[in-house]
């Protein structure tokens, strides 16, 4: 053919420049930038001399320096001014940034080779961190195991990374990566940034020994071994364990008494000593102090890394929060568990603490049923018993098909937050509430039931008739899916004893955190198991009949009614616009359900208009249901009182309220939170309480959680608690006094006066 000849010449030039590509691969290496008000994260890369494979990893016993690692990566952040991120010990508040890699298999990153970060004071605080531009650089390990495939020429490298950006306020912000390193060729571009980075970065001290000893409340350190050049010149100390000292502690001249809040250091000959406060709020006593010390100057900033070894005895660790036995539901099972409240290490939890922890989350699961959470479903449990009112047998196994649904609901969702948790996630109760995708989604089924109930549609028209057949030969299926329904509605409630007992899940292992959640549905099912076996309870229910359509038909009102929480969560999560444009597509979504109720002509027409219709408004309403950017902290703020009364919490906030002298009060709460919502319209809007508060001098706090906040889920954990609502009252220089969840004014009055 005329033409074969040309596209001969054709198919091979693209086979050419496709056995070259591997070599101009240096120059095509994509990276993501993501871009915030106040930071700008890039993914770098620094492999000059390609990607090894098949080649034996380097090691430390190697004595390579950080240079001499053939591949890095590493993630640049460029704050703006007044803005900054976090070292891997925050220091006061804050938290560092996270790394999550995706790699191919054989290939493993290391951790972050952290530089030298610096003492940033906000008020009577201190924290660990960065400003202007830093690098965080990882090495990459590539094993012998990594096998790329015949075509490939370029190493995929995705990062997932979530921090913690503060000025006064902070924000959690996240951005994910992705970019190729190729494999035959050099990617030094970054090489300049890397070397910047590796000389920022701590020296381990050959010859150094260092000693530590704990005197009471204080802490002497001793280090030999350090640079000549360094004698006589003052050194900032960073300690990579946190919570060990008064971070924000003032540095005072030799001689100076010492109290609580200074420190000092001096020089004996070689020898660089420091006199130290220990943190009152210390709950760990590790045996080995690993330290970084610093010398700063005007030409250039150095640091080395010492470990410590810690003599003497530490004195006893401060409680991570206290519960008042008058200020909750007092049974010794809610005190307890709270004054036991286990850091995120600790895994020894008594068994006598587990039990008081089961009996807890049992009652928890039973009072959730009184919780305003619940009362949409009690109207599908009424209008099952109201069909069966004389069947005993058809309640019993209403009953135990409800219980199956509920308990197996709880073990499913609290498996998967266990699991999301052990990845890295800061997630506690209620957490798929937190999604507005999922919120929509809810709404929408709550729709579709009201409707079904209302008598707009019925399933029976649609369902095959096989499938009506089984419904009828096993309605226990309602029951069981009416069980799963309620756990997801009910969920992100706390009733009181579940607080203490859902933060408890946070150190149990999975098998005992699993048996807390299964108490949990256990207490929640139990009247309906009881109502089922118990004949009594037909007795008091009239014959099937007429009657029973119209209860139907009431009852698809508090399916609406949810429906109208549901938007207003929503309009918390993605602002105005979203609510609006979940309304429109629900109405879109009723209009189809009534167009297929039709016969005839009508149906097909109407049905044709409402699906085109609900398709031209998905693609612009659906992304502005789900906004996936947070709102500003005004516009998604849970705050109902007068602008000023309820301040927006951050931990450098409340930290800055107790330096100053002032006891803070913090409501953790959420939109979707309905018993945290009635507190706040109650107790917490009553005007005697709120000038209770103002005359005792407490700075009021308000943490919304509507939205995932990291922040928020640690300082959660920290207090022992899974799942909000949650209330603390601090003094100054005392642990925080948790509070029960459904708060009244006498709790607060009577934590006011053990102040």
């Amino acid at each position: 053919m005329p033409f074969a000849r040309p596209l001969f010449r054709l198919l091979l030039l693209i086979m050419t420049l496709a056995a070259l590509a591997p070599g101009w691969a240096a120059a095509q290496i994509e990276s993501t930038i993501v871009k915030t008000p106040q930071v700008t994260a890039e993914l770098l890369a620094y492999a000059p001399q390609g990607v090894p494979v098949g080649q034996m990893p380097k090691t430390e016993a190697d004595g390579q320096d950080e240079s001499a690692t053939p591949v890095w990566v590493g993630l640049q952040l460029t704050h703006q001014p007044g803005w900054h991120t976090y070292w891997k010990n925050s220091g006061d508040s804050g938290e560092p940034t996270q790394l999550e890699w995706t790699l191919p298999p054989g290939v493993m990153a290391g951790d972050i080779a952290w530089p030298l970060p610096r003492r940033i004071a906000i008020g009577n605080l201190a924290n660990y961190g960065y400003e202007g531009t830093v690098l965080l650089p990882a090495p990459l390990i590539v094993t012998p195991q990594y096998r790329p495939r015949p075509l490939d020429n370029a190493l995929p490298v995705h990062l997932k990374a979530t921090w913690l950006v503060c000025q006064r306020e902070c924000i959690p912000q996240s951005g994910e990566f992705d970019l190729r390193l190729p494999i035959a060729g050099s990617t030094a571009l970054s090489g300049p940034v890397f070397q910047a980075a590796f000389a920022a970065q701590p020296r381990a001290l050959a010859d150094s020994a260092a000693r530590a000893t704990v005197n009471g409340q204080r802490l002497q350190l001793r280090v030999t071994g350090l640079p000549k050049h360094l004698q006589g010149t003052p050194l900032t100390l960073f300690p990579e364990t946190p919570g060990i000292f008064v971070t924000a502690a003032t540095p005072v001249q030799p001689g100076a008494v010492l109290d609580a809040r200074t420190w000092r250091q001096a020089w004996q000959g070689t020898v660089w000593m420091a006199d130290l406060p220990l943190a009152p709020d210390r709950v760990d006593a590790p045996a080995t102090l690993p330290l970084v010390l610093e010398a700063d100057n005007a030409s250039h900033s150095q640091g080395w890394r010492v470990q410590a070894p810690v003599d003497g005895a530490w004195p006893p660790a401060a409680a991570r929060a206290q519960a008042l036995p008058t200020l909750a539901p007092s049974t010794q099972a809610d005190a307890e568990v709270t004054q036991n409240a286990p850091s995120r290490a600790s895994a020894n939890v008594s068994w006598r603490v587990f039990l008081w922890a089961l009996l807890g989350a049992f009652v928890g699961g039973l009072l959730l049923n009184l919780m305003p959470c619940v009362f949409p479903i009690l109207a599908i449990k009424v209008l099952g018993f109201a069909r069966h009112a004389q069947d005993r047998r058809a309640h019993r196994l209403s009953g135990l098909a409800y219980g199956a649904g509920v308990v197996v609901s709880f073990l499913l969702l609290g498996a998967l937050m266990l699991a999301l948790r052990a990845a890295g996630q800061q997630l506690g109760w209620g957490f798929q509430l937190q999604s507005p995708a999922v919120v929509a989604a809810l709404a929408a089924l709550f729709t579709v039931i009201g409707l079904n109930l209302a008598g707009v549609f019925e399933f029976g028209r649609w369902l095959p008739s096989r499938v009506l057949a089984l419904e009828a030969r096993h309605p226990v299926v309602n029951a069981l899916l009416s069980g799963v329904l309620a756990v997801a509605v009910a969920s992100p409630c706390t009733a009181p004893f579940m607080g203490a007992s859902l933060g408890l899940t946070i150190a149990l292992p999975s098998a005992m955190a699993l048996m807390l959640f299964a108490a949990i549905g256990i207490g929640m099912a139990l009247p309906y198991l009881a109502a089922g076996f118990i004949p009594g309870v037909a007795w008091l229910l009239p014959k099937p009949g007429a009657w029973m359509e119209t209860l139907r038909r009431l009852l698809a009102f508090p399916m609406f009614g949810t429906v109208v929480w549901l938007v207003w969560v929503l309009g918390r999560q993605s602002g105005l616009d979203g609510a609006a444009a979940l309304l429109a597509l629900l109405v879109a979504l009723a209009l189809l359900l009534w167009a297929l109720a039709l016969t005839g002509r009508a149906r097909i027409v109407i049905t044709l208009i409402a699906l085109g219709v609900l398709a031209a408004m998905w693609p612009v309403a659906w992304p502005l249901a789900v906004n996936l950017q947070p709102l500003p902290a005004a516009a998604s703020s849970a705050g109902n009182a007068p602008a000023g009364r309820w301040q927006p919490w951050s931990p450098d906030r409340v930290q800055a309220a107790l330096g100053a002298g002032h006891p803070v009060f913090v409501d953790f709460t959420a939109a979707w939170c309905v018993t945290c919502q009635v507190n706040e319209k109650t107790t917490l809007a009553r005007a005697d309480v709120l000038a209770m508060l103002d005359a005792a001098g407490v700075q009021t706090f308000r943490a919304d959680w509507t939205r995932r906040d990291t922040a928020i889920a640690a300082q959660l954990q920290r207090l022992g608690r899974s799942g909000v609502p949650v209330y603390f009252l601090q003094a100054p220089g005392k642990p925080p006094v948790v509070l029960s969840e459904l708060i009244s004014e006498q709790d607060i009055r009577t934590a006011l006066d053990r102040l």
